[in-house]
């Protein structure tokens, strides 16, 4: 969260790419550009979390360390497909210089997911709402990650975050 925004991604050095969360959709950001915006009502699939500094490089999640950390230096890709028109949809966003690791970005994915699944995307356009979910997701401390835990642990952080705020 950055002044009261949640955004995926380094807002925080100059030149960066990151990707907002807005109560009208996501706002990808990008250097000498004015970005751009998708509808939460256009995202028809799941979203997903790829990593590589080209977008055709990312058709495996990505490279990952010995530490189960997202390499160093490394872009993020968040991946969707939109309706009207059918497009898949790809925004890059730039990590921050501390590691991600790798089950909290598949945390995040399977949340993403799930919200698509019940077509509350526009949750994530609340800053309050995204702040209660992002907390329940971070004190999971699971030693076992598989696809179950991912999708029971995504529907919990809707479960847990409540409804939207006034």
């Amino acid at each position: 969260m950055v002044d009261g925004i949640w955004a995926v991604g380094d807002t925080a050095r100059p030149g960066t790419r990151w990707v907002e969360l807005r109560p009208d959709g996501l706002q990808q950001h990008e250097p000498n550009t004015d970005g751009r915006s998708i509808p939460w009502s256009r995202v028809m699939t799941g979203i997903w979390i790829t990593w590589g500094n080209q977008s055709w490089s990312t058709d495996s999640r990505g490279v990952y360390t010995l530490k189960g950390t997202v390499a160093p230096g490394v872009s993020g890709w968040m991946r969707m497909t939109l309706r009207h028109p059918y497009e898949e949809e790809q925004l890059r966003f730039d990590q921050h210089p501390r590691p991600h690791r790798a089950v909290d970005a598949l945390r995040l994915e399977y949340l993403l997911r799930h919200l698509v699944a019940q077509e509350q995307l526009p949750l994530l356009g609340d800053p309050e709402w995204v702040g209660r979910a992002v907390a329940y997701l971070a004190r999971e401390q699971s030693r076992w990650t598989t696809y179950r835990s991912l999708r029971r642990l995504g529907a919990e952080a809707v479960s847990a975050a409540g409804p939207p705020g006034p």
